[in-house]
């Protein structure tokens, strides 16, 4: 064995130092990076109490990158300080949420590095451009069962006194009258003051799209309509528009009517609406952002919120029935 000298036992010493050293600073690089990418955990919604959801669709496009530059990172930056700020806070994703295809590869490569940064804080609904993936498997692989169970596209949570239901626009024949027996029997168990339904494609709107034109839409609409539910969010026509109370007739009524909201304004290119339908009470095709909602005991408060450099308002109160 050959002698060591103190010299060089100290500089061994030193650059085994150095290199724990280097290694423990890049562990706390990677927590910090880690932190700053992805929202504050997801607390529990305490039952009864207020709480904040933000909704939008048609959100990131593959058509025009991931980058920070690119709408759908608008629309991310929006909301991650926001939900940092509120850990019981969550996200309605409003269907067409990773373009062209909703492939399994679009969803890790264009929602992932914006939207998903609060992925666990999302629920969920498939659009038209899920299913052009054969059954949408895309979609479910993505978000796994925070899509709900069975792969069908549908399911209920309650977010403080509030229920609410992701719905599937895209069903037709067995699967949808399968639906229509679900959310039928779910809204005769779950009794509430307040609840809301989303999904996709839109029952009235100003955007090309127009009003719905297949009859699975009027089916959800008037099953929810007789519940007497308050409020319905969709996307579909890439624009915000809100309805007023309208029954299941599409007629104006204060009393027991469902505000619907149009927010396809997530990150994918805006649509130029047509003439403003019946009972358009506020709409715009300028500009990307999302819709906050306060759901609260008795009634929900809404605001939109555009991306920076953005100026277009609207905001309100209303009571529950």
């Amino acid at each position: 064995m050959f002698p060591i000298s103190k010299a060089s036992l100290s500089l061994f010493c030193g650059l085994l130092c150095s290199v724990a050293g280097m290694a423990q600073a890049t562990e706390q690089k990677a927590a910090q990076n880690t932190a700053q990418n992805t929202a504050q955990t997801a607390t529990q919604p305490t039952p009864g109490a207020s709480l904040t959801v933000y909704a939008a669709g048609d959100i990131a496009d593959c058509r025009y990158g991931p980058g920070p530059v690119y709408p759908v990172a608008k629309t991310a930056d929006l909301l991650f300080p926001l939900l940092q700020q509120d850990s019981a806070a969550r996200v309605l994703a409003l269907g067409d949420n990773a373009y062209q295809k909703g492939s399994l590869a679009e969803y890790n490569h264009c929602y992932q590095p914006t939207w998903g940064k609060f992925k666990d804080r999302t629920h969920p609904s498939p659009g038209n451009h899920e299913y052009q993936t054969p059954d949408a498997q895309g979609y479910f692989d993505y978000f796994g069962a925070a899509a709900g169970p069975d792969k069908r596209g549908y399911y209920r949570v309650q977010l403080g006194a509030w229920q609410v239901y992701s719905l599937n626009s895209n069903l037709k024949d067995l699967a949808q009258q399968q639906q229509l027996a679900w959310l039928k029997q779910e809204l005769a168990n779950n009794p509430a003051r307040c609840a809301l339904a989303y999904w996709h494609h839109p029952m009235f709107s100003s955007g090309p799209h127009g009003n719905s034109k297949s009859k699975n839409v009027p089916e959800l609409w008037n099953l929810l309509a007789a519940a007497k539910v308050d409020l319905i969010l969709n996307g579909h026509d890439h624009h915000y528009e809100r309805f007023a109370a309208q029954d299941a007739n599409g007629q104006t009524d204060s009393a027991d009517g469902m505000v619907q909201f149009v927010v396809g304004t997530g990150g994918s290119g805006l649509y130029e609406m047509k003439a403003l339908k019946k009972n358009s009470k506020a709409a715009q095709d300028k500009e990307l952002g999302v819709l906050k909602l306060v759901l609260k005991e008795d009634g929900f408060d809404w605001q939109f919120l555009p991306v920076a450099g953005g100026s277009f308002a609207d905001s309100g109160s209303q009571a529950c029935h």
